[in-house]
């Protein structure tokens, strides 16, 4: 009986079930820089919604966020990163938690996150790198309107190598990179973001809208929309752009998501950064890179 409720419960899953309550991602990008072709990274992340999504109403990808859904997630990223004697393994670690809370006046949202960053150096070359860096997050907000999130919040870097592991995910390691390098020897910064996802009147679509603002040592802002062609398909743009001078100038990217069933999702991405070199310096530089990424989606 064990076996046939599981085999039952996985059926649901795959075919069409449109509640769940927990959600499993997994990505990997492959990076290609100026002097090197052969990095990569790999994630996974697991979220845990203290109440059934509901994902009948709306884009699949935004059920959650339509939803105002409570959770806690874990993540942990890989990569390899090596050029020219250059070998280094970074491993990283986080936890998160997210609550939506309702008021009298508007919905409030909060939310809190650590990662732990580890390097791993592979040769002499590069035992100085070896090193260990902790990220908190704090950020609150509120929904000034249905589906519309306006959020601020603080974020402590004591150690420039520690990446927010849940920006690996969801944004790529070329932004999730940049936006450490803003807070840079700053160690604190300050962040704000928003976030709407609404209907196209009289269609099957849907337009969504991200904005965000890191203000440590230097600054940094990125934009992304995505157009949802139906509950299921979307495609979507994003720009990038830091004033710190040691990391790529902008980056643009493009993604494509679609959800096989309401419960399995794959998707694809591409970031292009370019690094504009001063006058009288060599235009060849390791910043410029290329991403190109895959993932995928599995709810219960």
């Amino acid at each position: 009986m064990k076996k046939l409720g599981l085999a039952t419960a996985l059926l649901l899953a795959m075919t069409g079930a449109q509640a769940y309550q927990f959600e499993v991602q997994g990505q990997s990008e492959y990076i290609d820089t100026t002097v090197n072709d052969k990095d990569f990274t790999g994630g996974v992340q697991g979220t845990y919604y203290f109440k059934d999504v509901d994902s009948s109403k709306g884009p699949l990808a935004e059920a959650a966020f339509l939803n105002q859904a409570s959770n806690v997630s874990l993540a942990y990223n890989y990569a390899e990163l090596g050029s020219n004697g250059f070998d280094v393994t970074a491993h990283n670690y986080g936890a998160k938690a997210e609550a939506y809370v309702p008021t009298k006046f508007v919905p409030v949202y909060a939310s809190a996150s650590y990662s732990h960053t580890i390097l791993d150096a592979k040769n002499n070359q590069t035992a100085a790198l070896e090193d260990n860096g902790d990220r908190y997050a704090l950020e609150v907000g509120a929904l000034a309107t249905p589906n519309f999130l306006v959020a601020v919040g603080y974020t402590s870097a004591a150690d420039q190598f520690a990446l927010d592991a849940f920006n690996v995910m969801s944004k790529g390691v070329v932004n999730a990179v940049g936006e450490t390098a803003t807070i840079d020897e700053d160690q604190d910064a300050i962040t704000a973001r928003t976030k709407y996802v609404g209907n196209i009147d009289g269609t099957n679509m849907s337009i969504g809208f991200e904005s965000g603002l890191v203000y440590g040592d230097s600054t940094a802002y990125q934009l992304k929309t995505d157009l949802y062609l139906n509950p299921k398909l979307s495609v979507g743009a994003s720009y990038a752009e830091s004033s710190y001078e040691g990391t790529p100038d902008s980056a643009w990217g493009a993604n494509v998501n679609y959800f096989i069933t309401p419960a399995v999702a794959v998707g694809a991405s591409y970031v292009n950064a370019n690094y504009q070199a001063d006058k009288g310096q060599a235009v060849s530089y390791a910043g410029d890179t290329q991403t190109v990424g895959l993932n995928a989606k599995f709810r219960f």
